[in-house]
């Protein structure tokens, strides 16, 4: 094996395959030790080593200086050569997941090679990579020679190969699309603070400016809406909140919950939650279709977030103080303490923390648990009797359709034979008289 011929090769994989050439010089060095050692034994120390400049390969055999022919050609050359393509694949392997694992959460553009079960395969620069069902817009499909941009989110060696997985359903992929589309948040001059998404329905962004000359909504939404427009058809007409930024949580939460107007708003710090108060008619559309704005909308602040109109609030506070008065060694300052704090049902005070509680009631530690585990208690007992009438519910309902199925299939019946449903008003028709065979006229007619 000429010295020069070897660095040039290793330099050709280098520049080809982009693999260090370190790496490809241990990879050689390491098939050589292999090959020597199907020739001399594994027991025997061998130990070779390629010069970084001129490319000369040394070798010994348990401490003895080995010549270059020997090394090259009595272990066998052909041997070394498959370990060597062997290694150079492990190590473009290596340096594939590399480059893909720094990736992650960036966005990539591929073209889809094939769809099948729903699964799309897309071809990369320098690989394939896989875009599960489970990872794609809800209702979205993909077709050959489709363009597509995607986020990696998972990257593992399988084999000889590298596996990249791809996603559309991450809030990666929308952070990416708004670098993209808006040159301020890539300058750095507007900073996405906070997303919650639900893939193919809704996201929400909270975003904020450094300089105060700059609207970070406006410059979101864009002239006519046109950046924010690219960014919803690129997720499939994904609906897109575009919320403004406060520490404040008295701020934010109420801009979280846009379109809907918030009265007022209520923070429970020990129990991480906040209760919104809205007007009856703001009620539906602060809660969201399927629960869907107040759930994004905490996601969003980080608080669990409860909406109700103040009367529920009122009536909620009312069956609180009463039931907690019931607990014994709770009285009513304690009980409109714990309500003061946000702890309106069984469930919240059996998860109160015991410092908080005997700090706030003056108690023993003793005395304290005992509250907890009558809470709790009856936190499970209510929790059975919904349980217990959630399901009366559904057998009620069950016996409702079966009712209306069965009707609807009489009528059916009816229908098919002519018939007329019986209504409740409708007499049956009068009897007819039998003929008389004898010709003479019936009872009560005269002749």
């Amino acid at each position: 094996m000429n010295p020069q011929e070897l660095l040039r090769i290793i330099d050709s994989i280098h520049r080809e395959k982009n693999i260090d050439k370190e790496v490809v010089f241990k990879a050689i060095e390491s098939a050589l030790v292999s090959a020597a050692k199907k020739h001399y034994g594994e027991e025997e120390l061998i130990d070779v080593t390629i010069d970084r400049k001129d490319g000369a390969i040394r070798a010994t055999l348990n401490g003895t200086q080995l010549d270059q022919d020997e090394t090259v050609g009595r272990i066998g050359a052909q041997t070394a050569k498959q370990v060597i393509i062997q290694k150079v694949r492990e190590a473009e392997r290596d340096a594939l997941y590399d480059e893909y694992d720094r990736e992650i959460g960036q966005l990539v553009t591929g073209i889809v090679q094939r769809y099948e079960n729903g699964t799309a395969t897309v071809s990369l620069p320098n690989c394939e990579a896989i875009l599960p069902r489970s990872e794609q817009i809800p209702g979205e499909t993909h077709h050959p020679n489709e363009r597509v941009r995607a986020t990696v989110c998972e990257v593992r060696k399988v084999g000889s190969r590298v596996k990249v997985i791809l996603s559309r359903i991450r809030t990666h992929l929308v952070a990416r699309l708004f670098e993209q589309e808006i040159p301020e948040i890539a300058d750095g001059v507007i900073e996405i603070k906070a997303m919650a998404r639900e893939p193919g329905y809704r996201t929400k962004v909270s975003v904020s400016s450094s300089d105060q000359r700059v609207d970070c909504v406006g410059a979101c939404v864009g002239v006519r809406g046109n950046r924010i427009k690219n960014i919803v058809d690129e997720l499939a007409g994904e609906r897109i909140d575009i919320v403004r930024w406060s520490d404040d949580m008295q701020v934010l939460i109420p801009n979280a919950l846009q379109p809907a107007e918030v009265d007022e708003v209520i923070l429970c710090a020990m129990l991480g939650r906040a209760i919104v108060l809205v007007r009856e008619d703001q009620l539906s559309l602060a809660i969201g279709r399927r629960g869907q704005n107040v759930r994004l909308g905490s996601k969003l602040c980080g608080w669990d977030i409860e909406i109700m109109t103040r009367e529920e609030l009122d009536e909620q506070i009312e069956r609180a103080i009463g039931g907690f008065c019931s607990i014994e060694g709770v009285d009513a300052g304690l009980a409109e303490k714990l309500v003061g704090e946000g702890f309106l049902s069984y469930d919240d005070l059996s998860i109160i923390e015991p410092d908080a509680l005997m700090e706030m009631g003056g108690m023993t530690e003793e005395q304290v648990n005992a509250i907890v585990e009558q809470a709790e208690s009856r936190a499970q007992e209510a929790e059975a009797a919904a349980a217990e009438e959630r399901r009366r519910q559904r057998e009620q309902q069950r016996i409702d359709t079966a009712t209306a199925q069965i009707e609807a299939q009489e009528a059916a019946e009816r229908a098919a034979a002519g018939e007329s449903a019986p209504t409740a008003t409708e007499e049956p028709p009068a009897a007819e008289a039998a003929p008389n065979p004898e010709g003479d006229a019936p009872d009560g007619a005269s002749s």
